[in-house]
């Protein structure tokens, strides 16, 4: 409903992709009468969790949530994240950090990404653009990487479509290895990428589907192109699908996923899943990501016709 002016006229309704910012904390998406994420890039974190920007909540055109905040288990899973478990030295993933000697330690290695600024945000031809540069700071606050990084938005056929660009430069004299925590000896713990925490609700009885095949959780590390990832909520019982696409320009294209639906919802499309890339000083790495977010259980067929 529109408000009313004095003289009685009712002001229209927003229709449309609409953005409001929340001066020095987040950007919100509207599509009608539905927010379809918030993107905090000021976050409030503590420092063992990595501070970087994230988005949450995420939810569907119907409305619902398909994110998890702060989950008790893993209080640095952050809804939809661009989260890297190990950068040289340094865990801009949050929490502990693998090390092949002791397991999981808790070491002063906890990184910030920090917002400097947006070149561009707004709405152009039906797409939200959010256009920004940060900052990958090391514990002790040395700056190693910049960051350009490109967040769109867009209905597309029934669902709507995240995309996601990250172009990062090593600013330090020295090569950056970007790895995981497999890279250093843990055994398919290859996290570290465009990292999703799901609902709760989504661990028990979630599918996951590649090209020609439908499983779970014993699809940890293999290669594709695309992942789905189908879950039901509380309450109501209905379905949502997440639809995550490896650009085929990216260096490792079909990349490793990580994903999970036993111990909790969560997928990564992994290019440093096994294999440690080495970013030169002075070098940049772009990859780009594309995930739709649909209302109700999509099958092999409609996957297919979305990433075509």
């Amino acid at each position: 409903m529109g408000a009313r002016d004095e003289d009685g006229t009712r002001e229209p309704a927003p229709s449309g992709p609409m953005l409001v910012h929340e001066q020095e904390r987040s950007v919100r998406l509207r599509i009608d009468d539905v927010e379809l994420f918030r993107y905090v890039y000021r976050p409030w974190d503590a420092q063992r969790e990595s501070p970087r920007p994230y988005l949450h909540p995420v939810r569907t055109l119907g409305g619902d949530v398909v994110s998890l905040f702060r989950p008790h288990d893993h209080v640095w899973h952050k809804g939809i994240a661009w989260s890297l478990s190990n950068v040289g030295t340094q865990n801009f993933w949050g929490g502990r950090t693998f090390t092949p000697d002791r397991g999981y330690v808790q070491l002063d290695d906890n990184g910030t990404v920090r917002h400097d600024g947006f070149d561009e945000l707004g709405v152009r031809d039906g797409v939200a653009r959010l256009d920004e540069r940060l900052s990958w700071l090391a514990a002790d606050g040395e700056r190693m990487l910049t960051e350009r990084r490109l967040i769109t938005a867009t209905v597309v056929e029934g669902a709507w479509r995240l995309g996601f660009t990250t172009t990062m430069t090593n600013v330090g004299p020295d090569t950056v290895p970007f790895g995981s925590p497999t890279t250093k000896g843990r055994d398919n713990a290859g996290y570290s990428g465009l990292f999703w925490r799901g609902p709760r609700s989504f661990s028990d009885g979630g599918r996951v589907l590649m090209p020609g095949v439908v499983g779970a959780d014993e699809l940890m590390g293999a290669r594709g192109p695309w992942l789905a990832y189908v879950g039901r909520h509380d309450g109501h019982g209905r379905s949502s699908t997440l639809l995550f696409r490896d650009d085929p320009g990216n260096p490792t294209h079909p990349t490793r996923w990580f994903v999970r639906t036993g111990q909790f919802a969560g997928v990564c499309p992994a290019p440093f899943f096994d294999t440690e890339y080495e970013l030169p000083a002075g070098g940049s790495l772009t990859l780009r990501y594309d995930v739709w977010i649909a209302d109700g259980a999509l099958d092999e067929a409609a996957c297919r016709h979305l990433v075509s």
